[in-house]
């Protein structure tokens, strides 16, 4: 099955295609989308939503695993993600995908087996269980592999 894995922000979203088959996980692609500073919110909305339908035709996933909303205290920044969530969850749903969603905590727990990892330990983690020679960067685009790498822990072989 393949898995669109997504973190989302409105300045960067961080994306990653994983394919897991019988247990096993393989990554096929990761990377952010940004957005540019100053441009006004609805036009960096429109930016991520045709990015991601484009990922999305380009790889064809079954299933997308998004990470939730961490409560923030700066509400204008949780808006601005809350409405770039909104934006991903509705294409994927356009697009037929099943849409599984995670907490940072659940995503943590998933792939450090701690709840409170920090970027670096997630990052080191998913290098180890994707047998990568590099430690995937951003932790954008770390945190939406991990995010894959929780869906496809539990799907069953």
């Amino acid at each position: 099955m393949r898995i669109l894995g997504i973190d989302p922000g409105t300045a960067t979203t961080g994306f990653s295609i994983l394919e897991s088959e019988k247990g096993k996980v393989k990554l096929l692609d990761y990377g952010c989308i940004r957005t540019k500073a100053g441009l006004k919110q609805n036009i960096r909305l429109d930016q991520i939503a045709k990015d991601i339908t484009t990922l999305i035709k380009k790889w064809k996933p079954a299933k997308a695993s998004i990470e939730k909303l961490f409560f923030s205290n700066n509400a204008k920044t949780a808006m601005t993600v809350a409405e770039a969530r909104g934006v991903i969850i509705q294409k994927c749903t356009e697009n037929g995908l099943g849409i599984e969603q995670y907490t940072p905590n659940e995503i943590k727990l998933a792939v450090c087996g701690y709840g409170k990892a920090d970027k670096k330990m997630i990052q080191d983690m998913v290098k180890i269980i994707l047998g990568l020679t590099q430690t995937p960067k951003p932790d954008d685009a770390a945190d939406a592999i991990a995010a894959a790498i929780c869906l496809a822990n539990t799907i069953k072989p």
